[in-house]
């Protein structure tokens, strides 16, 4: 039985600033056997955000409330059958630490696809890869962006006590 949609989390590739990154190189990160990828069955990502902005879709999700299993990614373990993930190119700057590096055509991309995910399942919480795992990703502060673009309180995921 499928999963009420709960999440939609926000994730950077983790390549460095500008660095011209394809859909299929995602994929093959994702899905080659080691050592040339991860080995898994699915992308980690529902959308990719290109530094032009326009936008690649892994997957083809309904607009039901649920996440079937044809749309389930690899975004965030224990979470994937109850989420939607983007993932925008970069995150990384030229020492390999997180940054930031969303083009403006990125930032504009990401607020739509938000804003629209949330109109059509306004119950979702959205959130950053590091609210799940010890990482940096997507490499900045996602509840003061959201905030910054006017998604109400309750769709902000926040960790308990923050």
């Amino acid at each position: 039985m499928p999963k009420k949609r709960k999440y939609l989390v926000i994730h950077c590739t983790a390549t460095q600033e500008g660095m011209p990154v394809t859909p299929e190189m995602v994929k093959a990160w994702h899905t080659l056997p080691p050592p040339r990828g991860r080995g898994w069955k699915q992308v980690g990502y529902s959308k990719l955000i290109l530094l032009d902005g326009n936008v690649h879709s892994f997957v083809n999700e309904n607009d039901d409330e649920f996440v079937d299993q044809f749309e389930v990614t690899n975004g965030v373990a224990g979470i994937n059958s109850e989420s939607m993930h983007i993932c925008y190119v970069g995150g990384i700057d030229k020492y390999l630490n997180p940054k930031d590096t969303r083009t403006i055509a990125q930032r504009l991309r990401m607020r739509l696809l938000v804003l629209e995910t949330l109109e059509k399942w306004p119950d979702l919480k959205v959130a950053g890869h590091y609210h799940f795992a010890a990482k940096a990703c997507p490499s900045f502060e996602v509840e003061k962006w959201l905030e910054s673009i006017g998604v109400p309180e309750k769709n902000i995921y926040r960790k308990k006590g923050k």
